[in-house]
């Protein structure tokens, strides 16, 4: 236990989910990995056990704990060797529910947030589109007022749950001439006239789906914006550091992950008449991974303290994301290496840990994104401030 950062209820907290996951999930995440959708049940079953609701209000079903219990949250997902399914969990627990929470009217919240708490409907969030990726502020996708209605027009592209959610919440422009000050975010039901989508095949986290979506004139009511029209952007980029604090905390617990298996495998594995744990050149390799590893995690848990305390730490979300998916592709490859041949086969996790952890230094901001966005606040002193 990390005295600094959890308490004995957190413990417990996590104890619970170990267990939880192992005899729930554990046990369906090969036939998920191979066909690439996640049962409906186990969704409720999270949605059951509180685990959609951590940071909720208590209004709408949420349980409204501390930020640790989603770093716990996030950190045993990582540990069971599927990052398609845990994407899948923490795109809609922390994408999804973060925009309907923060923005979404009385009524979005009862239609929307609570059944999404309960695991009865599962959301995305739906900003990147085909030909834009990190550039935001670029959408081409439109919402023309008409009436009581907005009329979308429109694509996306890698949405985590773009295929099989229930609702999706999408970015588009609503004053295209105004740039990125023109952008709304709207609420909409997957069975909506004009919306459409094709399973993306990923090179890892294969049992999420991932989808790319067409807005051809579908029409939702007015009512289903979500905040102001044209605050869009700036709700989008306040809630940029949860993600990224997220995905620098999956790194660091994926990277764990990994280390500890290597650690098992290399106790066992003889070479030369003795464990292969006992040569100086891979015990080094080994101190060099944990030591990175422990960096990170200490840093993501003080950031993720200032979160909670309510600090907007964009600058230090974005230097989480960055370093701790650096390191976590470099150390998993390493560990990959340390298993040598065993490595690179199918019937050992490593060969999946390393196609998931791939995508962390390009989903979410890619690392090269991020580094201009701190170079503009160390270097050039641009302050970012909360929307709300």
């Amino acid at each position: 236990m990390n005295n600094m950062y959890f308490t004995e209820e957190h413990e417990l907290f996590r104890q619970s989910l170990k267990d939880f996951l192992q005899k729930e999930v554990v046990p369906h995440l090969d036939k998920w990995e191979k066909t690439g959708t996640i049962e409906r049940f186990i969704w409720e079953k999270f949605g059951e056990m509180g685990y959609f609701g951590i940071n909720y209000p208590e209004k709408y079903g949420g349980l409204e704990l501390d930020l640790f219990y989603t770093v716990i949250f996030l950190e045993e997902l990582q540990k069971i060797n599927s990052g398609g399914f845990a994407a899948a969990m923490w795109a809609h627990a922390y994408l999804a529910m973060t925009h309907l929470n923060k923005e979404g009217d009385e009524r979005i919240k009862q239609e929307y947030l609570t059944p999404s708490i309960e695991g009865k409907k599962i959301g995305c969030l739906c900003i990147t589109e085909p030909f834009g990726g990190s550039d935001v502020a670029g959408m081409k996708s439109t919402a023309v007022k008409d009436g009581d209605s907005y009329i979308i027009n429109g694509s996306k592209t890698f949405i985590t749950n773009g295929i099989y959610s229930d609702y999706l919440v999408v970015a588009a422009k609503t004053s295209p001439e105004l740039g990125n000050k023109g952008m709304s975010i709207f609420v909409m039901d997957r069975d909506t006239p004009g919306i459409a989508s094709t399973k993306l095949d990923k090179l890892g986290w294969r049992a999420s789906d991932t989808g790319e979506i067409s807005f051809t004139d579908v029409r939702i009511p007015a009512e289903n914006l979500m905040g102001e029209e044209g605050q869009g952007f700036p709700y989008i980029m306040q809630h940029f550091a949860l993600e990224r604090l997220i995905m620098g905390i999956n790194a660091h617990a994926r990277t764990e992950h990994a280390l500890q298996y290597t650690l098992g495998y290399m106790s066992e594995r003889t070479a030369f008449g003795r464990s292969i744990d006992k040569f100086q050149a891979l015990r080094h390799k080994i101190a060099d991974i944990a030591s990175e590893v422990e960096m990170c995690k200490e840093f993501n848990y003080s950031i993720a303290k200032r979160l909670n305390q309510g600090e907007y730490v964009v600058k230090e979300a974005s230097m989480s994301k960055l370093l701790s998916t650096k390191i976590a592709d470099q150390g998993i490859y390493d560990c990959l290496q340390l298993l040598g041949g065993y490595g690179y086969m199918e019937d050992y996790p490593l060969a999946r840990m390393l196609r998931d952890s791939r995508l962390g230094p390009i989903g979410g901001g890619t690392s090269e994104i991020l580094r201009e966005i701190i170079a503009k606040m160390i270097i050039d002193k641009k302050e970012y401030k909360p929307a709300t």
